[in-house]
C-alpha cells in the first residue's frame, strides 16, 4: 500500500511541476497551429502549386497496385498525400524556426541591454569625519 502511496505522490509532484504544464499547453497550442498550417497547406497553397504544374490535384496523385474488382476496393499508393505531407512538414518547421528566432532575438537584445550603473557606495564613517573636521577648520 505504500508503494501506491509513494506512486501517487511521486506522479502528484511531476504533474505539478511547471514544466509538465508548460508542455502540456504546448502540447495544445501546436495541436491547434497545425491544424491552421495543415488547413493552409491543403487549401490554399497546394491548389496554387497545382495550378503552377499545370492544374494538378495533388490528393489525387496516386499509382494503383491493384484495380478496384466488384467489392474490392483498389490499392493504390498515395503519394499526392505524401507530398501534401511533405509541405505541410517544411511550413510547420519554418513557422517553428521563425518562432524560435524571434525569442533568440528577444533574449539576446535583453543580455545586451547595459546593466544600471550601481550607485557608489556610502563612504565609511571616518572618512565622513575627516571631511566634517576640514569643513569646520576651513570656517575658522
Amino acid at each position: 500500500m505504500e508503494e501506491k502511496k509513494g506512486l501517487i505522490a511521486e506522479f502528484k509532484e511531476f504533474i505539478s511541476r511547471g514544466s509538465v504544464l508548460d508542455l502540456a499547453v504546448g502540447v495544445v497550442i501546436g495541436g491547434a497551429f497545425t491544424a491552421i498550417i495543415t488547413s493552409l497547406v491543403n487549401d490554399i497553397l497546394m491548389p496554387i502549386i497545382g495550378i503552377l504544374f499545370g492544374g494538378v490535384d495533388f490528393s489525387y496523385l496516386k499509382y494503383v497496385i491493384t484495380p478496384a474488382n466488384g467489392d474490392i476496393p483498389e490499392a493504390a499508393i498515395t503519394y499526392g498525400n505524401f507530398i501534401q505531407s511533405i509541405v505541410n512538414f517544411l511550413l510547420v518547421a519554418f513557422m517553428i524556426f521563425l518562432v524560435v528566432k524571434a525569442v533568440n532575438r528577444a533574449r539576446r537584445k535583453k543580455e545586451e541591454a547595459p546593466a544600471p550603473e550601481p550607485e557608489p557606495a556610502p563612504d565609511p564613517e571616518d572618512i565622513v569625519l575627516l571631511r566634517e573636521i576640514r569643513d569646520l577648520l576651513k570656517k575658522d
